[in-house]
Parts: structure tokens; C-alpha cells; sequence
């Protein structure tokens, strides 16, 4: 039984495509709101973004779900494997922390948290979050109140209920359903209008607060009840009698169910099914407009299942034991089995036409497609804005084409009743990889066919009185998408006038602000006012107020593009009036976009200095004017794109920031990081040596420069070479050398050093006889008192008194150094070898043999030799 009066409509349209999906168990969870910067906006809008909770690294990741890649990553601070509540819409954001009650409101733009408020740990208060509305549910003490999400104050005064309370979810329509067990009854609240400042809370008793606008009986008093918010209206299961209540359009229907145990649902329902999960049978009822349809059971074993989420004709089935979930086709058969990496929690939630699955507790996410396509998530992609540094990316893939199929519904499809005519406008539908052709308008008999670019039509020829709905679809390369319903309209020739004029205005925010006076309303209150925005050949809506005011926000206008607006006045009876006049021209801008591909490296021939470039930023409506280049704290402006910072340390490791300004001024900051050139550094590797040289290996970390090397030993010169390898020539046999390996750059020196010893060097006593005669015999034997060929002396002179002894032709004898003396001739037994050179040589001891009677291995040349 319905004891209120109707609600009324909701006051803006086309913020909340689809509420999340999230089992009963986990809606009672928490708070965090701000609205998205432009360029977050415009991905939150077009490309199916969802925000997901990481619990062991304390982290929100943004997950598109075009490209099921995370774009956006931030960190909440002191909440490191906490449970967190994520409520969100298109433009707003919403945490609560379960451990600690805090509720915080998080700016999508600077991905910093900017308001906190506190609230009791645990179960028991959730956040719910529509549009602009924002509630805190406490479902202990029974009190819903609304909360100004700019500052997180409360609106006016809270609606108040019996304790005990349960559901704190939004409907498709902008209802916040609770059903109150105490009572058997569940009633819808609808939220007030925000007050103009949000800096404090609405005053008590001034008209600013939330109403409780329809309420039903749907059970017996005391029973327990779970709430699933549905597109229009609510459904209620009574866990105690077995029975399922739809209230739809102010009627309720009943379904009684065979159920074997506690059942549950899911926060939110889309579509016109509604899946009851019997966890502990493992087991889904399906009801639907006309009662239990059907009925199938979920593999495993086990009661953890969550709730069944209805989503594209499927019902998607989580296993949190297993981390597996099963999708179902609407005839009950299990048709695909998604494996998951980690057990525990899993949240499931419907968003811009696409099912995000979130293991919070794990770095793997999925998203699901309208064709039921799943991808795989990896929350903590270290390429992404808020991640760690990423490693240098190997060469990109070819591009892969798109995965194309039909488009989406339409989003907040619109009617406004006018005079024997109704207006109709929504907001675009997802391409889904083919560009949308056409949209298609049904309804009051009539099929009206729309360009893609414009999404709003008169529709004419309709009766007063009637009450009429339109169906609105897309069309692309594969087909015809599926529609999106408006509300109901009855035209009337009790129109109100049009304001008589609008101005617009645009901001360096990238906002523009549409003014016009008030509309006479012919005696009928204005609801609100609907805003058309018109470019060279585009008419669509660019959003509604309640005041005579809109704020278009950043980005939803294209920057640098000409726009002029009208405006129709709606009133109280949902009857619109012509279109105003036309406004003035205004070109939407905003600061420039982040620069793009900015590098950062060292300067090789330069000490302390960096080059940084970048390719352009996107002008956004203006021109840029400079560029702010900052590098490690030194700050420089520059109109070109790349530029060379000098002056820092050397070795220094530097962050980078540019950023680009136009008349909006700065816009968002690009980094890279970068190091100046430092001092080499040289690893001695080994070491050799010859009986004259010695070869030194070593590496060089060039510090970012280019090097060039040499190895020095004292009193004799440096050699230079290659930065791996360098050979000293004429070096004295048998010696110990300490070598300086250097390596220099423009930033300085290097060095390293080695100690190395020479190999001695050898000799060869050679005396080789001649053919006949005394000449035959001479190099054979030692001949007492007369002379022979390899005679070796204590001197350096043919001494008999002096001699040490003889060695034959062949003796391999040790050299250590030269000393000059007595000329020797050697006659033809060594090759008319004549020298006054004698070598000192290990023979009982160190004495002397002439060097005509000794060949140095390795040629022979006595300068290698050191003097004695």
C-alpha cells in the first residue's frame, strides 16, 4: 500500500549511467566526493572508467574499461589493507575506510585527498551517491542524511527512521530506497537542493533538506528485508516469509519463492530480472515481471557465493572462496567459467555499460563487455599516471584493431512535454568501435531519425492529455544498439514562455556559464530549465538547472570549438516551452593540456647540464604562449619545445616538470627525470705483461659522457687507447710497475691503478762452429787460457783471472741489465756479431757475457735492456 504522496521528478539528468553492482554484505560502506577535471571527466564519460580499491597497497586504480588498462593510480594514504567503500558516479567519488570510519572526499584532478569527515567504524554506515546527492546511512540509528559533497557538511535536516534500518541505495531514477524491518515498509527519499555556499551547512527549518516521498508496505513487521535498487523503483526481499516485492511506478507486485535458506541480492539490479541467491544451496532464483522464471545451480562447494549480479542478459555469480566467478545465460546455462588469481573479496559492479570485477585484495581486475568479452586488469601497471617508475618500454606492437560491435544504449534519455509536441535529448551512447551513424526515436507511433551529433528532436503531432514515452536507440556499422526509455511526458497547451534572453560567458576553468532571466511560468511553477548547446552543425543538451544559471562544465563543451545556447523553461508539470533566443558566440577554453613525450637527458660534452623536449601541449581553445620548465629547482620559461638547462651539479640527478601556459595559465605539469654528466668511474679487470710491455683491461662507467682513456706508469709517457684496453711498450724486463688507468669526460677525471710486473728476459748463448780447420771445433769445449765463443766474466772484459765459466751453443740464459766494456767480435760463429755491449746475466750469481755471444729473445735489441 502506497501511504505518501508521489515523489517529485529528480532535478538533473545524465550523471549516473549505471549505479555499481556490489553484494548487500559490502553496501554498507562509505564516503569520498569531488568532481573530475576535464580531461578525467571526458575519460570517466566516453571511455567506461571505474575507480577500484587495492587493500595491500593502499591504492585507487582508474580502470577503463574501452582498453581494460588502469589510466590513473593514487594512493590513500594511512588505509594499507583496510576495507574500503568506493561509491562513485560519473563525476563524483566517494571512500570510506571501515577500519577507521573516515570518510574522504578526493579530488580526481590532483588525485589528492582535499575533505575528511569522521564516522563510526565498521558495518552500518554506507554512502550513497546520485548525481549531485550525496547521503550518509546510518542504518544503526536509523538516520539518512544528506551531505553537500563539495564540503562534506550536511544539507538541512536529516530523514529519520526506527533503528535498525537497512538498503541506503539510489534507483535509476534518483530515489534513495530504505526499508525499515521494524515496520515492513520501505520509502523512497529524494534529495534537497544544495545550498549556494558550500562551505557550511544548510540552515535548519530554510526549505534546504531531503524528504522522504513515497513509502509501502511490503512485509509483515519485525520480518528481514534486503533492498535491491532496480533502473525505476525498488525490490524488496522478505527473507523471512520467502517472498519478493517490486515496486515499480508507484504499484507493488509479489513473488513467492521457494527458498531453502537465507537468500540474498544484490545492491543494485539492472535490467528487468532480479537474481535471489540461495548461497548456502549454492542455488539463483530468477524473477521477473511475472514471477520465478527459472532457477539454476553454481558449481563448488561452499557458501560464499555473493550475491548473483544481473548484467547483459547474464547473471555473473562470485565464488570469494575461490576467486572464481560463473556466468550464466538468461536461460540458467552456465556458459563461461572465469578463473580467478587469489581468493577472497570480490566486488562486482556495473558501470558505462561494462561489468568491472575487483579482487581488492589482490592486483587483478576484470572487465566484462555488453558481449561478454572478459579481460584481465593488473592493477598495479607500473605505466600509469601515480605508478612507480616504470622500466625504459621496448618498441610498441602494431596497433590492433578495435573490437567493434552495436553501441550502448543512449545515457539519460530526457522528454519534456510542450504544446501538442514533446522534447526529447539525451546523452551519447558508447561507439563500441564502429562511429555511431544515427540515433533512432520511438514512440507515440512515430520513428524519427537523428544525426549522431545532435541527440535531441521535437517530437509533433502529439495530443494534449496523453501521456506518452520515447525510446531512444544508436546505430552504427553492426547494427542498432539497444534503447534507453525517457520518462513519461503529457503535452498541454499550458506551456510556460521561454526566458526572454541568455548570455554566455566563457571561463579559464574551461567552464561556461549560461545566464537568462526568469521564464513566466503562465501559473505553473518552473521546475527547471534545460540548455542546448548549438556549433556548426551540432544541437545538444549541455545539461539542466533549477536555477537561472548552468555552469557547462570543463570539458564537456570541445575547447577552441564556437558554441551558442539556447534555453526551455520546464515547469512543475513537466511541460516545456519554446526554445529561447539565441545566445551570444563563446569559445570554451581552459589551460593548456600536459606536454607530450617529454624527454630528459644527459648533455655528454657539458658539465651540469640536462636537455629537456616535449612535444606540444594542446592548446585548448588559446594559444600557448611559453612554456615552465623546472629542473631540479631551477626554473626557466621558454616558447620553443625543448630547451638546455646548465648550472646544476655534476652527477646530479634531477626531476623535471614542464608545463605549458596559455590565458588560462598553466596547465597540468609533465616529469621525467634525468642525470647530469658525472666524473668517470674505471674498474681495473687485469692485468699482463710481456718481458717490454705490460696490458692493462678495465671498464669505465662514463658517468652519461663520452670518455677518453689512458694508462701512465712513472718516468715514462702515457698511452692512450680505448676505454677497455692498453698495452705500455718499452718497459724493462723483470720490473714491478704501478700503472694509472685515467679516464676523463667534461664533467672530470677518473682513475684507478694496477701494480704489474714485467717478464724477465731471456738469452741464447750461441757459438756455432765453423765449416773446417780450428774454425770446426772452436764453439765445442772450453779451452783453458785461450779464448772461445759464450766465455762468461765477472767483468766486463776477456779477464782469464775473471772468468766465471762457459756455457755451449744453445744455453738459454736469464738478462737482467747492460753495462758497456771490452769490444767482442764473434766472428763468423754468431754472425760477424760485434759489440762493446756486455749483459749481466744469472750465471753462479750475476756475471757478465758479452752481448756478441748472446741473442735477447724477442729480437734481439739490447736498448730493452736497462743499464747496470
Amino acid at each position: 500500500m502506497r501511504t505518501d504522496a508521489p515523489r517529485s521528478r529528480s532535478r538533473l539528468r545524465g550523471g549516473l549511467v549505471t549505479v555499481g553492482t556490489v553484494t548487500a554484505l559490502l553496501a554498507a560502506m562509505g564516503l569520498t566526493v569531488l568532481g573530475l577535471g576535464a580531461a578525467d571527466n571526458a575519460v570517466a564519460n566516453y571511455d567506461a572508467s571505474s575507480w577500484l580499491w587495492s587493500a595491500v597497497r593502499s591504492e585507487l586504480a582508474r580502470v577503463n574499461g574501452v582498453t581494460a588498462r588502469v589510466d590513473t593510480r593514487t594512493e590513500v594514504p594511512n588505509a594499507r589493507r583496510h576495507p574500503m567503500q568506493v561509491t562513485q558516479t560519473d563525476r563524483l567519488l566517494i571512500l570510506r575506510d571501515l577500519q577507521s570510519g573516515q570518510v574522504s572526499s578526493l579530488d580526481l584532478a590532483t588525485l589528492q585527498l582535499t575533505a575528511t569527515t569522521r564516522t563510526t567504524p565498521g558495518l552500518g554506515v554506507s554512502v550513497a551517491l546520485h548525481e549531485d546527492a550525496a547521503f550518509v546511512v546510518d542504518a544503526v540509528q536509523g538516520i539518512v542524511r544528506q551531505l553537500d559533497p563539495r564540503s562534506l557538511a550536511p544539507v538541512g535536516e536529516p530523514v529519520r527512521y526506527p533503528p535498525g534500518i537497512t538498503g541506503g541505495t539510489f534507483d535509476g531514477e534518483g530515489r534513495l530506497w530504505i526499508a525499515v524491518p521494524s515496520e515492513g515498509t520501505v520509502s523512497a527519499v529524494t534529495a534537497a537542493k544544495l545550498p549556494s555556499a558550500p562551505a557550511s551547512a544548510a540552515p535548519a527549518g530554510g526549505g534546504l533538506s531531503p524528504e522522504r516521498v513515497e513509502t509501502y508496505d511490503v512485509a509483515e513487521a519485525s520480518h528481514e528485508l534486503v533492498v535491491s535498487t532496480l533502473d525505476d523503483g525498488v525490490a524488496v526481499l522478505d527473507r523471512t516469509a520467502g517472498k519478493l516485492v517490486r515496486v515499480q511506478r508507484g504499484e507493488v507486485h509479489l513473488t513467492s519463492l521457494k527458498l531453502t535458506g537465507p537468500a540474498a541480492l544484490p545492491a543494485r539490479t539492472s535490467g528487468p530480472r532480479v537474481p535471489v541467491t540461495v548461497s548456502a544451496e549454492r542455488r539463483v532464483l530468477v524473477v521477473g515481471d511475472v514471477g520465478e522464471e527459472r532457477a539454476f545451480t553454481v558449481p563448488g562447494d561452499g557458501d560464499r557465493l555473493s550475491a548473483a549480479v544481473a548484467w547483459a542478459d547474464r547473471f555473473y555469480c562470485a565464488d570469494e572462496a575461490t576467486g572464481t566467478i560463473y556466468s550464466f545465460d538468461s536461460g540458467g546455462q552456465l556458459v563461461d567459467t572465469i578463473r580467478g588469481r587469489a581468493n577472497g573479496p570480490l566486488e562486482l559492479e556495473v558501470r558505462e555499460n561494462h561489468l568491472f570485477i575487483n579482487s581488492p585484495d589482490s592486483a587483478t581486475a576484470r572487465v566484462v563487455d555488453d558481449k561478454h568479452q572478459v579481460r584481465e586488469v593488473n592493477k598495479y601497471a607500473n605505466d600509469v599516471l601515480g605508478g612507480d617508475p616504470p622500466p625504459a618500454p621496448p618498441p610498441p606492437p602494431p596497433p590492433k584493431k578495435p573490437r567493434v560491435g552495436k553501441p550502448s544504449a543512449p545515457r539519460s534519455v530526457t522528454a519534456a512535454a510542450g504544446n501538442a509536441q514533446a522534447r526529447v535529448s539525451w546523452r551519447p551512447a558508447a561507439a563500441n568501435g564502429a562511429e555511431i551513424m544515427k540515433y533512432v526515436v520511438q514512440g507515440a507511433g512515430q520513428r524519427l531519425e537523428v544525426g549522431a551529433n545532435q541527440r535531441a528532436v521535437e517530437v509533433k503531432g502529439l495530443t494534449n492529455g496523453e501521456t506518452y514515452r520515447f525510446a531512444v536507440n544508436a546505430v552504427n556499422a553492426k547494427g542498432d544498439g539497444p534503447s534507453r526509455s525517457s520518462n513519461p511526458v503529457t503535452p498541454t497547451a499550458a506551456v510556460p514562455d521561454p526566458p526572454a534572453s541568455v548570455t554566455a560567458q566563457e571561463r579559464p576553468d574551461g567552464t561556461v556559464l549560461v545566464k537568462w532571466p526568469a521564464a513566466n511560468g503562465q501559473g505553473n511553477k518552473i521546475a527547471k530549465y534545460a540548455v542546448t548547446a548549438s556549433s556548426a552543425g551540432t544541437n545538444a543538451p549541455a545539461g539542466e538547472s533549477t536555477k537561472t544559471e548552468l555552469v557547462v562544465p570543463a570539458g564537456e563543451l570541445e575547447y577552441g570549438t564556437q558554441y551558442a545556447f539556447t534555453v526551455v523553461a520546464v515547469n512543475d508539470k513537466g511541460a516545456g516551452s519554446a526554445a529561447s533566443p539565441v545566445s551570444n558566440t563563446v569559445v570554451p577554453f581552459a589551460a593548456p593540456g600536459r606536454p607530450g613525450d617529454l624527454r630528459a637527458g644527459t648533455v655528454a660534452a657539458q658539465p651540469g647540464a640536462i636537455t629537456v623536449q616535449w612535444e606540444p601541449a594542446e592548446a585548448n581553445g588559446r594559444p600557448v604562449t611559453k612554456y615552465l620548465v623546472d629542473v631540479g629547482g631551477r626554473s626557466s620559461e621558454v616558447t620553443d619545445t625543448r630547451t638546455t638547462v646548465t648550472g646544476l651539479g655534476n652527477g646530479q640527478n634531477v626531476t623535471v616538470k614542464v608545463k605549458a601556459v596559455n590565458e588560462a595559465g598553466p596547465g597540468p605539469e609533465a616529469t621525467a627525470t634525468a642525470r647530469t654528466v658525472a666524473e668517470p668511474r674505471v674498474t681495473v679487470t687485469g692485468s699482463s705483461a710481456t718481458a717490454t710491455s705490460a696490458t692493462v683491461t678495465f671498464t669505465v662507467d662514463a658517468g652519461g659522457g663520452k670518455a677518453t682513456c689512458s694508462v701512465s706508469t712513472p718516468g715514462e709517457p702515457a698511452k692512450a687507447g680505448a676505454c677497455s684496453s692498453i698495452t705500455v711498450p718499452g718497459l724493462t724486463p723483470g720490473t714491478k710497475y704501478t700503472f694509472t688507468v685515467t679516464a676523463s669526460n667534461a664533467a672530470g677525471k677518473g682513475t684507478a691503478t694496477r701494480a704489474q710486473t714485467t717478464d724477465a728476459l731471456y738469452g741464447i748463448a750461441t757459438c756455432r762452429n765453423g765449416a773446417s780447420g780450428p774454425e770446426a771445433s772452436y764453439c765445442t769445449r772450453e779451452i783453458p787460457g785461450d779464448r772461445n765463443g759464450n766465455e762468461i766474466f765477472k767483468v766486463t772484459r776477456q779477464d782469464n783471472d775473471q772468468q766465471a765459466g762457459w756455457v755451449p751453443n744453445g744455453h738459454r740464459l736469464k738478462a737482467y741489465c747492460k753495462k758497456s766494456g771490452e769490444e767482442v767480435f764473434a766472428y763468423i760463429y754468431n754472425n760477424d756479431k760485434r759489440s762493446t755491449w756486455w749483459v749481466q746475466v744469472d750465471y753462479k750469481g750475476k756475471n757478465y757475457i758479452p752481448w756478441a755471444w748472446l741473442n735477447l729473445e724477442g729480437g734481439d735489441n739490447i736498448d730493452v735492456l736497462p743499464t747496470c
